[in-house]
């Protein structure tokens, strides 16, 4: 993506200190914020969820009090990644990855077109919210979070769950229930403000040492690749300097965290552009924030890793990383 340079005909230690200063008066005005999530409806974040199944989960996100829009499309994401022709080694399927039996027994006509069809998404979201919703009655009497004794029931049966008074002893099922949970924050739109990043600093001096570098598309920083990014390989090598690993490609990396206004950035958050300002599967750029509606990145070919202002047209979004939220994602493979 074609931006402008910013910093021309300045050496990189004033460089160094224009981040030092975004970032010590940003966080200093910051300090005094503290995550305050109140009541109310779930709503899904801005363009997390593909504006063609948006409806879907928003409508099923809500059939029954364990449930939540945000919580769905984490399944959904988690299961697929949104592909409703995705078919799993063990021949789950669809987008909401059912096995055949279980289709056979829990699949609904979402649709009312007269058939159940394992392959429309109009079909299958509905059936994986029905789903949901028929284990929550099932252990509606177990103490604890209803909604993680749901997602515990999805992953292990509804016996387990019930047997144990809880999310049962199982490292699968509990990191199920974590993951599915981590991911929600990452669908849902935040309701206040959103805890700054313990570890945005050290991502940002990583980014920062790297001022000057080309860029290289599908660069991570490799010595085979003469230590250059394009610009998801520069914010994961940042990230993962801080010890947190992200996704390889950009449109992965907007769901590792909970989603800000523009008001609300803070140095370290991901800025990402999209083609589509309806849709995160669009993104097709990430920087690193700094402070003072400037961001670190690696623009295109051609360029160097430099500051650039984030005002454009195709401003989407902003992701506040979090290790958590990170670990929650599916592994994808790079090169989208």
């Amino acid at each position: 993506m074609r931006r402008v340079w910013v910093v021309v005909g300045v050496g990189f230690g004033v460089c160094l200190s224009f981040v030092a200063l975004l970032v010590v008066g940003t966080y200093s005005a910051a300090a005094g914020l503290a995550s305050s999530a109140g009541g109310g409806a779930v709503q899904l974040a801005k363009g997390a969820v593909p504006a063609l199944y948006q409806p879907l989960v928003e409508k099923w996100g809500n059939l029954c009090p364990g449930l939540n829009p945000a919580m769905l499309a984490a399944q959904l994401y988690s299961e697929s990644g949104w592909k409703p022709n995705a078919v799993s080694p063990v021949n789950a399927q669809g987008i909401a990855q059912f096995m055949p039996a279980t289709w056979e027994t829990h699949g609904i006509d979402g649709n009312g077109d007269g058939k159940r069809d394992i392959w429309d998404p109009a079909d299958a979201i509905p059936s994986a919210a029905s789903y949901d919703c028929e284990l929550a009655k099932y252990v509606k009497d177990v103490p604890g979070d209803t909604s993680s004794n749901m997602l515990a029931a999805y992953n292990a049966g509804a016996y387990a769950v019930i047997k144990y008074q809880g999310v049962p002893p199982y490292p699968e099922t509990q990191g199920y229930v974590k993951t599915i949970r981590s991911l929600e924050k990452s669908f849902a739109r935040p309701v206040g403000r959103v805890q700054p990043s313990q570890q945005a600093a050290g991502a940002i001096y990583f980014a920062q040492q790297k001022l000057g570098t080309p860029y290289l598309w599908g660069g991570e920083g490799t010595p085979e690749q003469g230590g250059r990014f394009d610009c998801s390989g520069l914010t994961q090598a940042a990230y993962q300097s801080v010890g947190i690993t992200l996704p390889r490609v950009a449109n992965d990396q907007y769901n590792a965290g909970p989603h800000l206004a523009r008001n609300e950035l803070l140095p370290g958050d991901l800025v990402f552009f999209s083609t589509d300002l309806g849709n995160s599967r669009a993104i097709h750029h990430v920087g690193l924030y700094v402070g003072g509606g400037y961001m670190i990145n690696a623009p295109y070919t051609g360029a160097v890793i430099r500051f650039d202002k984030i005002d454009a047209p195709d401003y989407f979004g902003a992701t506040r990383v979090t290790k958590d939220g990170a670990a929650a994602l599916p592994t994808v493979k790079p090169g989208a």
